[in-house]
Order: structure tokens, then C-alpha cells, then sequence
């Protein structure tokens, strides 16, 4: 494994667990040149469907992809690291649970904003407005009125 300090490619391993209900493996590394320790996680290779873009590209569901966008929306939010782990581990396995070969992006954004307002509303109401490109403050004000009958 690469060291993320130095870069050099050997590393030990130190601690090794079982995280998240065995899911994931947390091991403790510690690099053989520089000293230093750094964390890494191990989990199964899932096949995943691809991703339908609107502009018809399809790319690989990328989890790094979607925490970020998550972690954007909950930004000074009381919401944990764990909790975004969380949703997107259950965004992953609806995914892999649904059976298809492709799923649009529209349907996984459906499902990010589900799981947001599950978790903070604020959040919720960020990432609709990136989500659904809100043209003005009228469109935003209607997704506010109907968060409210919820």
C-alpha cells in the first residue's frame, strides 16, 4: 500500500478489524520508510450498475463522488462522518439491490435527497438546490412550502 506521506509502496500492516457489521476491514498501516501510520478500509468489489447521465453518458458509480456532494450539503450541519458513511452505504446497497444494469443519475439523486431529509433538513434544502438547479427564488420557495407540509 502507498504511503500517503512519502509515497513509498511498502507498508505493514498494525491493527486490523472488522467495521460497519463486517462489511469493511479498518487496517492500521504503518509505512516501512517514513514511520508514519495511516488508516486504510478494505471492502468486497461490488458490481454496481452504471450511472445515465442527462446528457446520455454512462459512467461507474463512484462512492467518492456522492459522499462529496453530501458532505457539501451537510457543510457546518450537525451531521457525522458515520451518518454520510451511513447513507451512502445504503444508497450502494439499494443500488446493487435494485437489479439493473443502469440507473439514471436523476433516480440516484431522488434517493440522496430521501436520505437527506431523513437526516437535516438544511442539507436536504441545499442539495435540492443544486440537485434541481432551482432557475429563481420562486422555484426554491416552493420546495421550501412543500418540506414544510411534510
Amino acid at each position: 500500500m502507498k504511503c500517503p506521506f512519502c509515497g513509498h509502496q511498502d507498508s505493514k500492516v498494525v491493527d486490523s478489524r472488522p467495521d460497519k457489521g463486517g462489511a469493511v476491514i479498518r487496517r492500521r498501516r504503518e509505512c516501512e520508510e517514513c514511520a508514519k501510520r495511516f488508516t486504510t478500509y478494505e471492502r468486497v468489489e461490488e458490481m454496481l450498475p452504471l450511472v445515465c447521465k442527462k446528457d446520455g453518458r454512462r459512467e461507474h458509480f463512484d462512492r467518492m463522488k456522492v459522499i462529496s456532494g453530501i458532505k457539501k450539503a451537510c457543510e457546518k450541519r450537525p451531521v457525522s462522518v458515520e451518518d454520510i458513511e451511513r447513507m451512502t452505504d445504503r444508497l450502494e446497497t439499494r443500488l446493487q439491490e435494485c437489479g439493473e444494469r443502469e440507473v439514471p443519475a436523476s433516480r440516484i439523486g431522488e434517493w440522496i435527497m430521501n436520505e437527506l431529509h431523513a437526516v437535516d433538513q438544511v442539507a436536504y434544502v441545499r442539495f435540492a438546490s443544486v440537485y434541481r438547479s432551482f432557475k429563481d427564488i420562486n422555484e426554491f420557495m416552493v420546495e421550501l412550502q412543500d418540506l414544510l407540509k411534510k
